[in-house]
């Protein structure tokens, strides 16, 4: 049987071994080849590939890794605290004030027109309107200085009034001394030469009282100058009837102006400062005709007016109205600019503790026309006015 199997022309010692070496040689080459051959084909199922231009050769399908990013998470701030709880402070109860006590002076007012403001009843500058209308309380470089009393009487009443009333009802006290006869001067021009003296300062200006009368009406202007103090003026207009003057306006200028409007047919005066509305009453006078009307009321009766008698006029100023009195004194010498001369004294005496005293002298040589008027204030203050010149028109 081995004989059989044995390869024609080969011995039989070689044909015993050879065919076992061969075979398994080959069996193993083969084996190692199917392997190489696997490990090649299929790199992805064992291991990385090693040939990387046979990776790029194949279509194998790429593996993408896509990332997304994700937005940082937005700070989130902590809720205020809430701020601590404050305890109210409780304010101790303040005490009401008690009002001032009234000064005499507005007592005084009280008694004598309760319709009126207390600080109006301050006495109109009577001889103001000859001396500035308003004494100098300190030189001013805009305009001729006030008397403190009537500035405050200005500001007071201006700032304490009600608006305008109508209808306003007379005031008490207010009255007024007939008129019998009256005999006004002629057309005329006099110049003054003023003293004053304001918180122990001394000065000096010049006044000028314009008189002008015709057809029935008239026109007086008081202006008062001086150096370096600027001008002041007041003006008085209206007509001349039967009982003397009868004002229709008054007017008071410095650096702006104020007036007085007489109103006769609705019973009325009223004022451009915007203070309340006063009374109108026949024979009304204002600032400037009052001391006209005066002076034609002595020189129409000097036997209605002996020594020791009173006038009373009912006189209207830029903000208020008061009953002005003056009590007749004896007749005396005086000294002017203008020359020596006899002449009547009026004195109106202060009412209240800070009123003023205000005296006039009419020279009855010179048709009862005003030749001095001085006005001291309640502190000494005073504004001396006195005659230098007469011209007529």
């Amino acid at each position: 049987m081995n004989s059989v199997l044995a390869a024609p022309g080969v011995a039989s010692g070689v044909s015993r071994t050879a065919p076992p070496r061969r075979a398994l040689g080959m069996l193993a080459v083969l084996v190692l080849a199917v392997h190489t051959l696997l490990l090649r084909t299929t790199p992805d199922r064992f291991g990385p590939e090693t040939d990387p231009a046979s990776t790029r050769s194949r279509a194998a399908p790429a593996f993408v890794t896509r990332s997304i990013e994700v937005p940082p998470p937005s700070k989130v701030l902590p809720p205020p605290a809430a701020p601590p709880a404050v305890k109210p402070v409780v304010k101790a109860p303040v005490k009401p004030k008690r009002p001032p006590v009234p000064v005499q002076e507005n007592e005084a007012v009280a008694a004598d027109s309760p319709a009126q403001p207390a600080t109006d009843s301050v006495a109109p500058q009577a001889p103001d309107s000859l001396a500035v209308s308003e004494s100098p309380a300190a030189p001013s470089a805009d305009s001729v200085p006030l008397p403190a009393a009537d500035t405050a009487t200005a500001s007071n009443s201006t700032a304490n009034t009600p608006p305008e009333a109508t209808a306003p009802p007379p005031p008490a006290g207010a009255s007024q001394t007939p008129v019998t006869a009256i005999a006004l001067p002629p057309s005329v021009r006099l110049a003054y030469k003023m003293t004053g003296q304001a918180k122990g300062m001394t000065y000096h200006a010049n006044a000028e009282l314009g008189w002008h009368q015709a057809g029935g009406s008239y026109d007086a202007r008081m202006t008062v100058s001086a150096l370096f103090l600027g001008s002041r003026s007041m003006a008085s207009t209206g007509q001349v009837d039967a009982g003397g003057l009868a004002p229709t306006r008054f007017s008071d200028k410095s650096r702006s102006e104020v007036a007085a409007h007489f109103e006769a047919d609705k019973a009325r005066i009223t004022f451009s400062a915007n203070t309340p509305a006063v009374p109108w009453i026949k024979g009304a006078q204002d600032r400037v005709s009052v001391f006209l009307q005066l002076g034609g009321m002595l020189a129409g009766s000097p036997a209605s007016f002996p020594v020791g008698s009173s006038i009373s006029l009912y006189t209207v100023g830029p903000r208020d109205a008061d009953t002005w009195t003056f009590l007749v004194e004896a007749e005396e010498s005086v000294s002017l600019p203008f020359g020596d001369i006899v002449a009547l004294r009026l004195t109106r005496q202060p009412r209240r503790e800070y009123d003023q005293k205000v005296e006039v002298w009419y020279a009855p040589s010179l048709g009862y026309l005003p030749v001095r008027s001085k006005i001291t204030q309640y502190n000494g203050d005073f504004v001396d006015q006195q005659l230098n010149t007469v011209n007529k028109f």
